[in-house]
C-alpha cells in the first residue's frame, strides 16, 4: 500500500491527466484497517498482521483475493459516489468479457465491522451478492481507490476476527461464479475494462 501512495504522490507531483491501475495479492494474509479505525479493536491472537490503509471504509481480511488500486485526477464537481461508480463500471465491463453480468450492490447497514457486510450502493455484486468491496481516498485533486475481489472466503476465520456473523447469502466469491479462472486471465479482462472506461493504455 506504500507503493499505492507513491503512485498517487507521483501523479500529483506530475500534474498527471492520466489514470493508473495496478493489481496485487497478499502474502501472508493480512487485515487492513480503514484510515480512521482504531487498531485495538482488531488486535488478534491468530497471528494475522494488521496494516492501516490510506482509504476509508471498514476493516477487511486480505487473503484469497485480487486487490486493485486505481489513481486518477478527480473530475470537476464529481462526488465520491460518482467516481466510485465509474470505477465500478470499469470492473463490470471487465467481467462482461467473461460473460459474467455484475451490477451495483444495494445499500446495506453501515454499523457493521467487516467491509464485505456493508455497501454504499456503488459496490459490485453478482445476483445481489457482494463480490467486490472498495474504498476511496482523495488528496489535492486526485483520488486513490482500493478494491478487494474475492476468489474465496474463509467465513469461520472472518467471524473470529470481526466477532460478527457474516451473512453467507449476501456475499459471493469468484470460485462460486466461475471455475478455474486464472489470475492472469482475470487481470487481462479487468485491464480491458479499465482501458475501455477510462481510455487508458
Amino acid at each position: 500500500m506504500e507503493l499505492d501512495l507513491n503512485m498517487l504522490e507521483q501523479a500529483i507531483e506530475a500534474n498527471s491527466k492520466d489514470a493508473f491501475v495496478r493489481f496485487y495479492n497478499w502474502s501472508p494474509k493480512c487485515i487492513s484497517l480503514g484510515k480512521n479505525q482504531p487498531f485495538e479493536e482488531f488486535y488478534n491472537d491468530l497471528g494475522i498482521d494488521i496494516v492501516r490503509r490510506p482509504t476509508g471504509g471498514r476493516a477487511l481480511l486480505h487473503d484469497k483475493e485480487l486487490t486493485y488500486c486505481f489513481v486518477s485526477p478527480i473530475k470537476r464537481g464529481q462526488s465520491i459516489i460518482e467516481s466510485y461508480k465509474e470505477i465500478s463500471d470499469a470492473l463490470i465491463l471487465g467481467f462482461k468479457n467473461l460473460g459474467i453480468e455484475l451490477n451495483y450492490s444495494g445499500e446495506r447497514p453501515k454499523n457493521l465491522r467487516y467491509c464485505m457486510n456493508i455497501s454504499c450502493g456503488a459496490d459490485v455484486s453478482y445476483m445481489g451478492r457482494k463480490l467486490i468491496g472498495s474504498a476511496q481516498f482523495r488528496s489535492r485533486g486526485y483520488l486513490l481507490q482500493h478494491g478487494s475481489i474475492l476468489y474465496d472466503l474463509d467465513f469461520d476465520l472472518v467471524e473470529k476476527i470481526f466477532k460478527q456473523k457474516v451473512e453467507k447469502n449476501s456475499i459471493t466469491t469468484l470460485n462460486e461464479i466461475v471455475k478455474n479462472l486464472s489470475q492472469d486471465d482475470l487481470i487481462q479482462v479487468l485491464k480491458a475494462g479499465f482501458r475501455e472506461k477510462f481510455e487508458i493504455s
